[in-house]
């Protein structure tokens, strides 16, 4: 069997003790495998749900031709002469949902509202304002910025009957959901919701409603956890506080991969000697690495554990060993996490945006890692970003990711910066 140790060596400036952030995003992508269970759901039930398959129209949309605005049809080849102006006689209306049933000659027109299907013989549409009328049943109008087939959208204009109208692999929006129904599917198939089973260690932690005793906290990142996975739309399984005891840790590791395909954990995987989620992992399966060149998030495991206690047997799921501080538990999901669970998903993933803003103030950097710190972005009068650190970014300050509205990310061989310098950020609209 091949071990994440091994297939992940080979990928450039690998070191498992303090791997550059892009290394280790392109080591946990190759092993994001999708899941292949397929279900077929309302469309109700669609939204955020991930196309297993390409949709293909059944249907011409629209399914005739027909009238771009109100005014009234007419056959182009009125056109056809020098005249400037022409004067037909309306012979009679039709609206959306009512099509006009008669037959027209080359000196009739249709009074037609908006969406209303062509009449036989009509191919062009004059707007109502354009028009005078002289009396009850005759229009006049210019013919000088007219052209043959104004204001008509042909059948199938927008999608064809046997065009792909959504492809797989897509997530399902809002917009998709009309446009499915436009088309009279009523049900799509998706890939089955992602399994995650997350849980946090450590004796100082409490959970909510639980007395503080001294020297404990209360646990923030099973929160944190469950809400970034809800965003993802994935299907949470909360194992909730896990005491510093092997047999306890064990146990929930191993439940853990017996029912998610992902596995995570906050704390345990530093270097401390209560931090046991890392001797365990290399019990329980294999580590592609345990610690990146990242901060806040340098303590971060990366591998695969098996339900049945060792390597390859049972069944198995990824695994991610997330650090305990609140901050590097959000940065880390968000730089190396989230990406690989959207892809086991089976969505087609494209990478956060960054934009250039100007620094307002100095910032202290060290070359040779990759850092994520928090900042308020804002654009000026001008449309320019510029953005401001939140002020301490210790990675247990939870606040400061409350108060910011951006990553400032400093990359690899970034050194210090001074007021007014470019760097990049990625806004947290539609990614937190």
């Amino acid at each position: 069997m091949t071990t994440l140790n091994e297939t992940s060596s080979c990928v450039a400036q690998y070191d498992a003790q303090a791997l550059p952030v892009s290394a280790a995003q392109a080591i946990v992508r190759e092993w994001a495998t999708p899941v292949t269970t397929i279900e077929r759901v309302p469309l109700h039930d669609a939204l955020n749900r991930v196309l297993a398959q390409d949709i293909v129209s059944p249907i011409d949309v629209p399914a005739h031709d027909n009238s771009a605005m109100d005014g009234y049809a007419f056959s182009s080849a009125s056109l056809s002469g020098e005249a400037s102006e022409i004067a037909l006689r309306v012979a009679g209306k039709a609206l959306a949902g009512h099509p006009f049933a008669g037959e027209i000659t080359a000196t009739q027109c249709v009074r037609v509202m908006t969406g209303a299907t062509m009449p036989r013989g009509c191919d062009t549409v004059v707007p109502q304002e354009n028009v005078a009328r002289d009396d009850a049943d005759t229009i006049r109008f210019s013919t000088q910025s007219l052209k043959a087939g104004a204001n008509r959208r042909l059948a199938g204009e927008d999608l064809a009957c046997g065009a792909v109208a959504l492809k797989a692999c897509r997530i399902v929006r809002a917009s998709d959901l009309g446009l499915l129904a436009s088309l009279g599917i009523g049900e799509v198939p998706v890939r089955r919701r992602l399994r995650v089973a997350f849980f946090s260690t450590g004796d100082e932690l409490r959970s909510i409603g639980q007395p503080l005793d001294a020297g404990c906290v209360y646990d923030s990142n099973r929160y944190t956890l469950f809400a970034m996975l809800k965003r993802l739309h994935l299907d949470p399984i909360d194992l909730g506080v896990i005491r510093d005891e092997p047999a306890a840790l064990e146990d929930a590791l191993r439940t853990a991969a017996a029912s998610a395909d992902v596995v995570i954990t906050s704390g345990g995987v530093s270097v401390g000697e209560a931090d046991l989620t890392k001797q365990m992992l290399r019990v329980l399966g294999d580590v592609a690495f345990w610690s990146l060149a990242m901060r806040p998030g340098r303590p971060l495991a990366f591998g695969r554990i098996w339900s049945g206690g060792k390597p390859g047997v049972g069944e198995p799921a990824i695994f991610f060993g997330l650090p305990g501080n609140p901050v590097a538990v959000m940065a880390t999901f968000y730089q190396i996490v989230r990406e690989v669970l959207l892809l086991m998903s089976g969505a087609n993933v494209a990478a956060p945006a960054l934009i250039r803003a100007a620094c307002r103030q100095s910032i202290r950097k060290r070359p040779g890692r990759t850092e994520f710190q928090r900042g308020v972005a804002e654009r000026n009068e001008q449309g320019d970003w510029h953005v401001t650190p939140t002020g301490s970014q210790g990675s247990g300050v939870l606040s400061s990711m409350s108060e910011a509205n951006c990553f400032i990310v400093l990359a690899h061989e970034q050194a210090d910066l001074d007021p007014g310098d470019a760097v990049d950020i990625m806004l947290f609209d539609g990614l937190i």
